[in-house]
């Protein structure tokens, strides 16, 4: 396998990470929603949910936190740290990823 093999592999699994990620993030994001409401109307989510809603409150501050590296990191990249921090919320590493790499989302 040589080097362009490995570039062309990767390049399709960030793609694949980014189609995964984007949706699950907006579901967590949503679940988080849903709970928040559930607290204030004194209602609460499915047991079954539980477990979901901790996976989703793992990988909700794990985003974040790299966006806030992106904040910080995008305008060394010349990049627009706002436009990239949501970037990288979504997309979560591969977003640092590319940044570190200087390629544009």
């Amino acid at each position: 396998m040589n080097f362009k093999d490995i570039k062309s592999s990767k390049q399709k699994l960030f793609t694949i990470i980014k189609f995964i990620s984007i949706p699950l993030i907006t579901a967590g994001m949503g679940l988080e929603i849903w709970n928040i409401e559930t607290i204030t109307t004194s209602h609460q989510l499915p047991t079954i949910l539980n477990p979901v809603l901790i996976l989703a409150h793992i990988a909700l501050a794990a985003h974040f936190i790299e966006g806030i590296i992106a904040v910080i990191y995008a305008p060394a990249k010349n990049h627009n740290p706002i436009k990239y921090a949501v970037y990288t919320f979504f997309v979560g590493t591969v977003g640092l990823l590319e940044l570190w790499e200087n390629r544009d989302p």
